[in-house]
């Protein structure tokens, strides 16, 4: 249980808003008595009676020890960006008789809450829990501070402060909730459920696995005539998607990743997309890896398929940072170049919004392409949209719906740019980034293109 905070008498009494309700009712009492004499009487004994029931309510609250009342804090040392975090609060009530507790939490700062609040009636000896949700939307430490607890009796004239030193440090990763329940769904083969689909093979790998009775819907160009003599049945040749292929999440930390939607930056997005893809691909027998830069560095933490990988890709992704300056994408090609020796599926995330931003990367994304199989994944504008189906009313309407959809067809634009050099490329919202980015992966795995 958390330690208590010893302070004066001053700091632990607060009157209520009956206490203020009763006195005022008590002097309008005694402004009547002036033209009515009859009520003096009933003034004084009312005044009587609120200074009684006052004095009686800090008896019940006041004389008793600190550890009359007991609070704990229950929350997980990481907390997951982007996502809904619960949090505990167990309170437990000593006194002898039932309190109407209102519970203040110092809450971090980032939070930017400074009217968070949680009431409610704890029966006498009994326990109750506090649950509310905390949703993050930067990575980072984040500081709680004290526990207040204000405490009523059924009188209700005076509140009774309880603080409680439950002061703690919590971390902010990247969203591993998406993680841990694309997990749950993969071990249940749900992921249908969540918008993962699974991709119907069209043609196979060159990784023979074994040799089987052919059955209805068989691919007949795997027919295997030799065994097929020899057992006097139709055999076909098996295979298996090919494994141990190189995937990196090559991530942009230049200042169009600043960009915020719904609290959540586009370098936050790509991060935990990025984080449930290298899972999706380790799960999948390939080597993951990740690769940071911004304008002055280029950082690769080298792809393997090994247990720990996901940790070190989760620890790496925890402390990356937006910069303000515009990334260097020829050193990324030339380091690139220079440390990936064999042929990798390279996907960027990164931000165009205009075709002039394209065109000052677009010999350094051909020179990647040339070497990898490149996958250039921005950001649909989803803003913008709201705007191009909004009906325009006036001219001002006009201007600024024409405004969006040039920008949206800049977009389309860029897409068919790229492909215009054979490098693929993902126009999405950032709210179905991951999903369109595993999916994707899985498309790429059933053409056996990596």
């Amino acid at each position: 249980m958390s330690a208590t905070v010893k302070n004066n008498l001053y700091q632990l009494l607060f009157f209520t808003g009956r206490l203020y309700m009763a006195l005022g009712a008590n002097v309008l009492l005694f402004i009547l008595a002036f033209f009515i004499p009859r009520l003096f009487n009933i003034a004084i004994v009312a005044f009587v009676a609120i200074v009684a029931l006052l004095l009686l309510d800090m008896i019940l609250l006041l004389l008793r020890p600190a550890g009359i009342l007991e609070v704990q804090r229950k929350i997980s040392e990481r907390l997951s960006n982007g996502d809904e975090n619960e949090v505990l609060v167990e309170c437990i009530n000593r006194y002898p008789f039932p309190v109407f507790t209102t519970v203040t939490e110092e809450l971090p700062f980032q939070f930017q809450e400074r009217d968070f609040s949680l009431k409610a009636k704890v029966g006498a000896g009994m326990q109750h829990i506090f649950r509310y949700v905390l949703r993050p939307v930067e990575r980072g430490v984040y500081e709680f501070g004290y526990t207040n607890v204000f405490v009523k009796s059924a009188l209700g004239m005076v509140s009774r402060r309880f603080v409680f030193n439950n002061a703690q440090t919590v971390s902010v990763y990247p969203s591993f909730h998406q993680l841990r329940q694309q997990t749950l769904y993969s071990y249940v083969n749900r992921l249908n459920e969540i918008g993962v689909h699974k991709r119907r093979v069209i043609g196979h790998s060159m990784e023979f696995d074994h040799i089987k009775p052919y059955s209805k819907g068989d691919d007949v160009r795997t027919l295997n005539w030799k065994a097929s003599a020899r057992t006097g049945d139709l055999m076909v040749n098996n295979y298996v998607e090919e494994k141990s292929q190189q995937v990196y999440c090559v991530i942009d930390k230049g200042r169009t990743m600043k960009m915020p939607f719904d609290g959540l930056s586009l370098l936050d997005y790509a991060i935990n997309a990025s984080l449930v893809f290298s899972s999706v691909a380790l799960n999948k027998g390939d080597k993951a890896g990740l690769v940071t830069f911004t304008e002055q560095d280029v950082d690769v933490l080298a792809a393997s398929n090994k247990k720990v990988q996901l940790n070190k890709i989760l620890e790496s992704l925890y402390g990356q940072e937006t910069q303000w300056q515009e990334s260097d994408y020829e050193a990324l090609s030339v380091q690139l170049r220079s440390r990936l020796s064999q042929r990798s599926l390279l996907i960027l995330f990164t931000n165009f919004e205009s075709m002039s931003s394209l065109q000052r990367q677009l010999p350094f994304l051909r020179r990647l392409a040339r070497y990898h199989l490149l996958l250039v994944v921005f950001f649909e504008n989803t803003e913008l949209k709201k705007i191009t189906d909004q009906q325009a009313y006036d001219v001002e309407g006009i201007y600024k719906q024409t405004i969006a959809q040039k920008f949206s067809y800049d977009k389309k634009l860029i897409v068919k740019e790229l492909a215009k050099y054979g490098i693929m490329s993902l126009l999405s919202p950032p709210e179905n980034l991951t999903l369109n980015v595993v999916n994707k992966y899985l498309e790429l795995k059933a053409r056996t293109m990596i």
